[in-house]
């Protein structure tokens, strides 16, 4: 921890966290054109001028874009869920393995945590679903336009975090809206040598840009503090047919729709209302609808992505479709040809093992959710998203610790204790430092001076506030340096109510270090919520459960026929 200047507790100073971390997004019509850009915004005019403002994507791209995204979105999707209830027959065929692509998993100068055990001896396992708008290829080119971003960098677009429980009990899905603004990490491309320098305020899109999705992993695992195990990353070549071999999902919204703008805009979607079994264009159009669904925004269009996910999961699972053998090798020979993965998924038969690990997962024990957050004001990413504390930590907690977001039982072991004993309190020294700022609330001043003295009050009369603020950490944190300290560090975490899991080693500390996060920004008690939450998502997150038959889009008033 960075020590080389003393300023008041007001001011900044680096502390060691794994929670900070402008091409913009995809629009969903061919007649839409992209329009100027800032540094992280766009000026807009006309009669959707409005409806754009409150979309996350900012400038308008071509629809044949948009196409091209949500196609590697499903195939983002299919590559998982089809590996995991298509069977084995496909196995057989070797030369599949040639066809996936392989890259680093993470490119960032920090390794990541190892997994603690549940009390079976297993482990969480959680995948990163990349869908990259790279058009690197004849076959990616062909299946849209927009000749001139051809040569352009590769933006991560599509995010989500699939999260299998260590019991193999239940799963959890996050995405991170593709305009998040967020810090990337440093990072190093293995085959090159190449740094990119750590970045100032960026989107969470362009990590893809610097490096591959190595950097994307880093990335979140700098924001949220999940270690990522894999990750998978796909283009959309050959999503069509994957899509059409399905043989139709259903899909329902509350009145009728035409996803259509006065100026043409819009994926074209038209649907009575009800519920109707969708494939192929229509299919496509359902995933890129945002004009029509809701208020208009990728937020929108992300949870009806998210009802699609879950109603094709249930149709895999119980269709007959899928035992052609003809068809199945079809289906991977897509899919294998769509993904990049990292080495430790690089062949056929590691992809099947883990289709079985997802096989296990009751569909009533899978939630999506997307990441809380709230709208930026920052300068030149206004109309962009942040995460929305304390609920993207309520999450991202949930996830590190494998607590399901729907609220129910999964075995897990708690942290184990130090084997290293506590010294007297009265002989521990601990300094404390303020980490509570959030760039929408700003500083909770004296945090620092309050919870010295509340150790003060429970013996620990060594411990001292620190004048220099400390860099943001969204969760409270206590540090050692070395293993003879560690159990000093968990006696003050337990006096203090802070769960052991936040209890971390680091080199950039001298001594027993406890930094007041932004879960923690008034009050003398440590909340309850922060320490035992059940890990049940907040409303925020838009939980949405795989088993829920019922979930129906609302339609956007203008958009009904």
């Amino acid at each position: 921890m960075a020590q080389s200047s003393v300023r008041g507790e007001g001011t900044r100073d680096r502390v060691p966290h794994a929670d900070q971390a402008d091409r913009h997004g995809w629009h969903d019509s061919p007649q839409e054109e992209g329009g100027g850009e800032g540094s992280g915004g766009s000026n807009r005019s006309g009669p959707t001028a409005r409806t754009d403002a409150r979309h996350h994507g900012g400038t308008p791209r071509s629809g044949r874009r948009g196409k091209r995204r949500i196609l590697r979105w499903v195939a983002s999707v299919l590559s998982l869920l089809i590996l995991g209830t298509a069977g084995a027959g496909y196995l057989y065929y070797r030369h599949l393995n040639s066809n996936i692509k392989k890259d680093e998993l993470n490119l960032g100068k920090n390794p990541m945590a190892e997994h603690r055990a549940n009390a079976a001896g297993q482990t969480p396992l959680n995948i990163l679903l990349i869908g990259s708008d790279a058009r690197n290829s004849k076959a990616n080119q062909e299946l849209g336009g927009a000749r001139e971003t051809f040569d352009g960098p590769p933006l991560a677009d599509v995010q989500m975090l699939v999260h299998v429980s260590a019991d193999r009990s239940n799963m959890s899905v996050v995405s991170m809206p593709r305009d998040t603004v967020l810090k990337i990490p440093e990072c190093t491309e293995r085959d090159t040598g190449k740094t990119y320098k750590a970045t100032g305020w960026k989107l969470t899109n362009e990590s893809l840009d610097r490096g591959g999705p190595g950097c994307t992993v880093a990335t979140w695992y700098q924001l949220t503090g999940i270690t990522i195990d894999h990750f998978m990353m796909v283009d959309f070549a050959g999503v069509v047919s994957m899509a059409d071999a399905i043989g139709g999902v259903p899909v329902c919204v509350r009145d009728n729709v035409h996803s259509r703008t006065s100026d043409g805009k819009g994926s074209g979607l038209k649907l009575a209302e009800g519920t109707h079994p969708i494939k192929g264009e229509q299919a496509l159009q359902w995933l890129r609808t945002r004009y029509g669904f809701e208020d208009g925004t990728d937020l929108a269009r992300t949870h009806a992505q998210h009802m699609y996910m879950n109603s094709m999961v249930r149709e895999l699972r119980k269709s007959t479709k899928l035992t052609d053998p003809n068809k199945l090798r079809s289906l991977a020979e897509a899919a294998t040809s769509a993904l990049t993965v990292d080495t430790g998924l690089d062949t056929v038969g590691k992809l099947y093992d883990l289709a079985e690990e997802l096989k296990l997962v009751p569909t009533g024990r899978i939630t999506m959710t997307t990441m809380p957050n709230f709208y930026s004001q920052r300068p030149g990413f206004e109309g962009k998203v942040e995460p929305k504390q304390p609920d993207a930590e309520q999450v991202f907690r949930a996830i590190r610790e494998d607590i399901p977001l729907d609220g129910k039982a999964s075995k897990r072991k708690a942290a184990a204790p130090s084997k290293d004993p506590a010294a007297p309190s009265a002989q521990i020294g601990v300094q404390v430092r303020n980490g509570t700022y959030t760039d929408e609330l700003g500083a909770a001043q004296g945090r620092a001076t309050d919870i010295t003295a509340v150790l003060a009050g429970k013996g620990f009369t060594r411990a001292t506030a620190a004048k220099q603020q400390a860099d943001p950490l969204e969760r409270t944190a206590v540090f050692f340096p070395s293993a003879e300290l560690e159990g000093d560090a968990q006696a003050v975490a337990k006096a203090l109510g802070i769960p052991v899991t936040s209890v971390k080693k680091s080199t950039e500390v001298s001594g027993v270090t406890l930094v007041v996060g932004a879960d923690w920004r008034e009050g003398n008690a440590y909340p309850k919520a922060a320490a035992t939450d059940n890990g049940k998502a907040p409303e925020s997150a838009r939980p949405l459960n795989g088993d829920d038959t019922t979930a129906c889009m609302d339609v956007q008033e203008g958009f009904t026929w």
